[in-house]
């Protein structure tokens, strides 16, 4: 099944032969990534007996089997699970960005929680998560599957902290144009459920904990043999935490955010002793890492590869402010047209990360839009010197910042189309309003949930210099 849903659409007009080249490899990239797939190829039940990869479990000897779970991939992990347990699950609790249509559920319980921003529908969601695990015992067992956006989609401030404060802090952090490490180092000091504060609670009843996740940190290396349980994983809810009270006081003073954060948080980050700090290590714990950042461009330069266009990542630690790397990317192209650097056209040029935009006024913000959508109107702009050249990014899980499509698809001649339709490309910048634009343009690029979640995903193509 396509996972790109307006396919035919974006390949009505532009550059179509281009623009063919770069969905086409995304497509088959989002379905080899899909983790309803890749967990169900690991995962089944025979009798009592639960295999996963290299392990088994007898379930004859456990009271309850849980499962909980919270991302934007949540909605294809939970199922999977939920699917292979049958009747031996007792309960399930997911919290899920967006809940569609084709999912299917058996025992679980499914929530929409609020992202990037959180909400109090997933904050009433992780109360029932709690009250659950405060429940349970030596003899219950926990599958938790988490993704990216586990942070906003599980939000349970911390007492002292409220709802608000924990919103607020978010919008702040994200607009503020730090990393999301150091974002998250400050999201999860103050949190009862993330920084593994969800692990330490299903630990200190004495519940056994078996997790699935899905890693979009940069600079994590590529998943090996995912049936293989992961023994360096760590943060979300369910895993230890690299981060620090010491990472989130320097963030806020890095970022020059003190003035703008709630009180409650400020005073609570600067003051708070070592019974602040989240927890650091779970070696009970058993967990299988099914994708990492850096799986999606291997897959696609596989995919371009039997395609038959040459293909190279040029990297998978991309980030920096997005409208800046659209630049940046049309200029590679022009590069390699002109004079075969680093490689000859035509060629793909695949990379992956997490780029972000910084907005510190929102007075400025005329529309909506994500780092996707920025990355590449950006593009369009230079790219009209490069005949054929086409860019796209999308946030691989199907939706780009505050918007309902994954992202964008421009090329040389999308920005003489957006003059052409009225569109302001320049100040569909500056107002970070280029979700409207692409949508006039009909250049956003819709999938809905994808089932995974790896952060940003590029594909570039430059065909030769006519």
């Amino acid at each position: 099944m396509s996972k790109i849903k307006n396919y035919s659409d974006l390949t009505s007009h532009g550059d179509v032969k281009s623009r063919r080249v770069v969905l086409d490899i995304t497509d088959k990239t989002l379905q080899r990534l899909d983790a309803y797939n890749r967990i169900k190829s690991i995962m089944h039940l025979d009798g009592d007996i639960l295999h996963i990869g290299v392990k088994s479990w007898d379930l004859s000897r456990k009271r309850n089997v849980y499962l909980l779970g919270a991302g934007k991939a949540c909605n294809h992990m939970a199922m999977a699970v939920d699917e292979v347990l049958g009747d031996r699950l007792t309960r399930g609790i997911a919290i899920v960005k967006i809940k569609e249509d084709t999912d299917r559920f058996n025992k679980t319980e499914v929530y929409v929680g609020g992202h990037p921003l959180p909400n109090e529908a997933g904050y009433k969601a992780c109360l029932k998560i709690l009250d659950l695990v405060d429940q349970a015992g030596s003899d219950d067992l926990f599958i938790v599957v988490i993704s990216g956006g586990s942070s906003a989609l599980m939000s349970c401030p911390i007492d002292g902290i409220n709802l608000e404060d924990e919103i607020k802090t978010t919008d702040v952090m994200l607009k503020s144009g730090a990393g999301i490490y150091e974002v998250n180092a400050i999201r999860r000091h103050i949190s009862a459920m993330n920084g593994g504060m969800l692990a330490k609670r299903i630990q200190s009843v004495g519940a056994e904990l078996i997790g699935f996740g899905i890693s979009d940190a940069v600079g994590n290396p590529p998943t090996g043999d995912i049936s293989v349980p992961y023994k360096k994983y760590a943060s979300t809810p369910m895993g230890p935490d690299n981060t620090t009270l010491e990472d989130a006081r320097r963030v806020i003073r890095d970022y020059n955010v003190a003035d703008r954060l709630p009180k409650n948080v400020l005073d609570y980050l600067m003051n708070v002793g070592p019974e602040g700090e989240t927890p650091k290590a779970f070696p009970d714990n058993t967990y299988y890492l099914i994708n990492t950042l850096p799986d999606s461009c291997i897959y696609a330069k596989e995919i371009a590869g039997e395609m038959g266009i040459p293909a190279m990542i040029l990297t998978s630690f991309l980030e920096g402010e997005s409208k800046d790397a659209g630049s940046f990317f049309a200029s590679i192209a022009r590069e390699v047209q002109a004079y075969g650097n680093p490689i000859k056209g035509p060629c793909v040029i695949l990379s992956s990360g997490e780029t972000t935009t910084q907005i510190l006024d929102n007075s400025t913000i005329t529309g909506h839009g994500g780092p996707g959508q920025e990355l590449t109107l950006s593009f369009s702009i230079l790219a009209q010197k490069t005949k054929g050249a086409c860019m796209l990014s999308i946030d691989s899980e199907g939706t780009d910042g505050t918007t309902p499509v994954a992202g964008g698809v421009c090329d040389s001649t999308s920005y003489q189309t957006a003059l052409n339709k009225g569109v302001d490309v320049y100040g569909a910048l500056r107002g970070h309003a280029c979700y409207e634009a692409l949508t006039v343009m009909r250049d956003a690029v819709f999938t809905g949930n994808t089932g995974t979640n790896l952060c940003d995903f590029n594909v570039l193509y430059i065909p030769e210099a006519e």
